[in-house]
């Protein structure tokens, strides 16, 4: 599908999540059901989608279509602080009742055709002076509004969210776009990444089967994965595991003992100890805390990676 502005004359965008957030260093890798605007207010980033890496700093702004893998690393040694708003082209009374960040079911892995409008949308926009500093008004308003709630909160949101997509789709045109560079070597990396996407709940998989599947060395491939998407093969690994385990977690269905066999971990105890070392919390507290109110858990900002 070509984009075209004008096919996003009928939008009503439904505004899911509004946060900022403050990272010494960021280094992972997303996969959202919804589309993600991002505005970078301070520091630098590499964000890699679909093997494309943009290099963003102050003032850029990207969007993220829904269901696009991407990698989001900082490179400078300010910290990182994004602007960034979850959304929806059109309200859906079923997606709207979706509480979490991340996808949680596989009803969310389908994606409706009018919610296809900003696949082939150039992702980044360079954010002019004067329209910066509108854009952070509009969005510290935003967060005020999603914080608040209120009767008319869904009405705000979604004024503001056309507003902020207006400035991002005026920056296109009239300013050098900021273009992505193919990351090196980008082929075995997504075949690593589909291979643990699918094995990960083998608690025997590790550094040296999934070199075996690439058809490299376990060396080479850790280094050329690190390089490029800043974050060793083990890391990632340990990564899609605890977020797998998250969102069992926060579907509230299984025991941890049961999520933590389905999530590729060798016993409940090792389970517990590499869950609290990467999320800061031991699961029955992430229990706890993705059991209460949404927007608390969202707003406590800015937040540390």
């Amino acid at each position: 599908m070509t984009f075209s502005a004008a096919a996003l004359k009928d939008i009503s965008p439904f505004v899911r999540f509004v946060k900022i957030i403050k990272s010494a260093e960021l280094s992972g890798e997303w996969l959202d059901y919804d589309h993600v605007f991002t505005f970078i207010e301070q520091g630098q980033a590499d964000f890699i989608l679909n093997g494309v890496r943009y290099q963003l700093g102050e003032g850029d702004a990207i969007v993220m279509p829904l269901l696009m893998t991407h990698f989001i690393r900082s490179t400078s040694s300010e910290p990182l602080i994004q602007y960034i708003f979850h959304f929806d082209l059109y309200h859906d009374d079923t997606r709207s009742r979706w509480q979490s960040i991340g996808i949680v079911t596989g009803e969310q892995l389908v994606i409706p055709e009018r919610e296809q409008l900003l696949q082939s949308l150039h992702p980044v926009s360079a954010i002019s002076g004067p329209d910066r500093m509108e854009l952070k008004k509009l969005f510290l308003i935003m967060r005020k509004r999603f914080i608040e709630g209120g009767t008319t909160s869904e009405l705000e949101l979604k004024a503001i969210a056309l507003q902020l997509l207006v400035l991002f789709l005026r920056n296109q045109s009239g300013h050098e776009r900021q273009e992505g560079t193919q990351a090196k070597a980008w082929a075995p990396i997504q075949q690593c990444i589909d291979y643990i996407q699918q094995y990960f709940a083998d608690p025997e998989l590790d550094n040296d089967r999934i070199s075996e599947q690439a058809g490299l060395s376990p060396g080479y491939l850790s280094n050329l994965f690190k390089e490029q998407t800043g974050v060793t093969l083990h890391k990632y690994l340990t990564y899609v595991r605890i977020e797998h385990a998250k969102k069992r977690i926060m579907a509230g269905k299984e025991t941890l003992t049961a999520i933590s066999a389905g999530s590729g971990f060798s016993s409940i105890h090792h389970f517990s100890r590499i869950f609290k070392r990467e999320a800061g919390l031991t699961p029955s507290q992430f229990k706890a805390e993705a059991s209460g109110p949404i927007r608390s858990l969202i707003s406590d900002i800015p937040t540390t990676t």
